[in-house]
């Protein structure tokens, strides 16, 4: 079993910075890959990055790459989501997830075992 507990989300403006944190507590995290996915209003969950366990893999979505940064530090348990130059777009709840059987994780949120209750990022002016 796999506790996924985010935080860092907030109200900022556009153009600002935030720094999302995802702290795992459980099985073994060093070898498990873990994605962020975020969720405006509506069903869907959108794949937003993966790292892999090593942090040697990682993999952006294209409204991600060259804005958002995801790394882990093993020995803290922990994942994060760096997020730069921020949109109104980027409104959502951001949420972490574990997918223990894939090295590389995935871009599927069916693919994840254990997610993270969510953390709120609003982007306004």
């Amino acid at each position: 079993q796999v506790q996924l507990v985010e935080s860092g989300g907030g109200l900022v403006q556009p153009g600002s910075s935030l720094r999302l944190s995802c702290a795992a507590s459980g099985r073994t995290f060093s070898s498990t890959a873990m994605g962020w996915f975020r969720q405006a209003p509506g069903p869907e969950r959108r794949f937003v990055a993966v790292i892999s366990g090593s942090g040697d893999y990682t993999y952006y979505a294209d409204v991600a790459k060259g804005r958002f940064t995801i790394s882990r530090d093993n020995a803290k348990n922990t994942v994060y989501l760096q997020m730069n130059n921020l949109t109104p777009e980027d409104t959502a709840v951001y949420s972490c997830a574990a997918a223990p059987r894939y090295y590389r994780g995935s871009v599927y949120a069916q693919d994840y075992e254990y997610w993270g209750q969510g953390t709120q990022v609003t982007v306004s002016s």
